[in-house]
């Protein structure tokens, strides 16, 4: 039982993308309604697992599963919701 169980978990592992980390510049990012537009706007991006905002950087960290999105896929919905990025 234990070994199907553990073969089981590592093939999901398997199966599952690598999760990364990114760090967007942010142009035109001046408000909290700013704000709240981008991070709809990732979190929007299938794959995407969290997107933590700062708005004193201008920067939106994202975390996602590679298998799913990139950067280039992040970017895009940035820049659809009015606010062009680039990967810092």
């Amino acid at each position: 039982m234990r070994l199907a169980l553990a073969t089981c978990l590592s093939v999901g592992t398997a199966l599952a993308g690598e999760q990364r980390v990114v760090m967007l510049d942010l142009q035109g990012l001046q408000c909290y309604a700013c704000v709240q537009t981008v991070k709809k706007a990732l979190q929007s991006v299938p794959g995407v697992q969290e997107a933590v905002m700062d708005l004193d950087k201008k920067t939106a960290t994202v975390k996602f599963d590679s298998s799913k999105t990139d950067a280039q896929a992040l970017i895009k919905a940035t820049a659809q919701a009015g606010f062009p990025s680039k990967v810092r």
